[in-house]
């Protein structure tokens, strides 16, 4: 069966491929010494689709793969005979022509969505090569190894676990552990990236959002300890603290929706009511900041390291056993106590076990949303403590109304929900 089966469709077949090397080829058109521009990945885009309809046609899918060797062939001779004056192989126009065409051979077999996207994207990488280049130039040998572990954890470990529960009440599946390990660790990771990107001369508002995604119990130990020691960054621990614990309440909505998105709605608006109300107060305090050319950077641990992996993937797993217990001994007042202690180290496993047991129907919308809620305000009651004994009483003035703005959006929209 063709992909398109009416004169009116293979027109759009067509007229998507060209458009798809044009978009590609704007891009190359930028380039000085090009041996390849707008009209020819216009053409190879076109040429895809056109292959592709001769192979489907004959049922013979050599044609499609000539095709592709031919460009190849074409643009490697090119370059062979003229080389590029600043040295470069040009091995990235070559790829990007073949990528070209085979995007128009997708869009002739009804992948037209995938294609178009992926020709976004093709452009979106040929385009920030310079910026590309100075991302990898700048990473340290501990970047790359985050990376790297990042991969073994989600691309090696996860596929070989089983998919099977077991233990106590039943509360244990390896794949499913793992994935809140991979969860965590991959939210963690592009907070990391993004504090290394940015550094500190973005200034305080992005440190505050990128260390929350990290860690938002190191940013604010580093900016309490920093607003002790130099009063002058007192306004700017403020904000950066107030924003890292706004981002927690951000990341659990985030990590509901994957986890469990028949919760969100009801989940959203307790967390919407503390984030609101948290931002206001921070405006409110960075419309007073001054700038600093010279903030400090939260020192966050690498966050795919296979032992912090392992610590937090043994700490979900025991949250998960005793919530089960917990709620099977004393009803839901044992699973809000578990809460309360959990959450006054770390929010995310608590949170996570308790959207686990939502979706395998052991908790209701109502005692899934407070217990969380309960996990984030003793969260928020640590973070606070951590402002007090380290920051001092100068810190504390300031961070302790919008800290207690979030915990009063939280309550009221808990409130609401109930």
């Amino acid at each position: 069966m063709f992909a398109a089966e009416t004169g009116v469709e293979t027109l759009q077949a067509f007229a998507i491929s060209i458009g798809i090397g044009l978009l590609i080829g704007l891009e190359r058109e930028r380039q000085s010494d090009l041996k390849a521009g707008l009209r020819t990945f216009a053409l190879v885009g076109l040429l895809g689709a056109l292959c592709a309809f001769l192979a489907q046609t004959t049922d013979s899918g050599w044609i499609l793969a000539a095709g592709l060797i031919a460009i190849a062939a074409m643009m490697i001779a090119a370059l062979v005979s003229d080389p590029l004056d600043t040295g470069d192989p040009g091995t990235t126009s070559v790829v990007a022509l073949m990528v070209c065409y085979a995007l128009g051979a997708m869009v002739w077999y009804g992948y037209t969505s995938t294609a178009v996207m992926l020709a976004i994207a093709t452009t979106l990488l040929l385009y920030f090569k310079a910026q590309l280049h100075g991302i990898s130039k700048s990473m340290t040998q501990l970047d790359l190894l985050s990376i790297l572990q990042f991969g073994v954890l989600a691309l090696v470990i996860l596929p070989i676990l089983p998919d099977r529960n077991f233990g106590p009440y039943q509360a244990l599946n390896p794949q499913n552990i793992w994935w809140m390990v991979v969860l965590i660790s991959g939210v963690s990771l592009a907070g990391y990236a993004a504090l290394r990107v940015t550094g500190a001369q973005h200034g305080a508002a992005l440190i505050g959002l990128f260390g929350g995604l990290a860690s938002s119990t190191a940013t604010t130990m580093i900016f309490a300890r920093h607003a002790r020691a130099h009063a002058d960054l007192t306004r700017t621990a403020m904000v950066v603290i107030l924003l890292a614990n706004i981002v927690v309440m951000v990341r659990l909505a985030l990590l509901s929706s994957a986890v469990a998105p028949e919760i969100v709605d009801r989940l959203f608006v307790v967390l919407g009511c503390g984030i609101a109300l948290g931002l206001g107060v921070t405006l409110w305090g960075w419309r007073q900041l001054n700038a600093n050319s010279a903030l400090p950077m939260p020192h966050v641990s690498n966050p795919t390291e296979m032992r912090t992996a392992l610590t937090f993937g043994a700490l979900y797993a025991l949250v998960l056993v005793l919530s089960a217990w917990l709620q099977d001994v004393a009803g839901n007042r044992g699973l809000y106590l578990l809460a309360v202690a959990s959450g006054l180290t770390d929010v995310d496993a608590i949170s996570l076990s308790t959207l686990r047991m939502f979706s395998q129907d052991k908790l209701t919308e109502a005692q899934a949303v407070t217990a969380i809620t309960l996990a984030t305000l003793s969260n928020l009651a640590f973070k606070t403590g951590l402002v007090f004994f380290i920051g001092g009483a100068a810190l504390t003035r300031r961070a302790l109304p919008g800290l207690a703005a979030i915990a009063v959006g939280l309550i009221g929209g808990l409130f609401l929900m109930t």
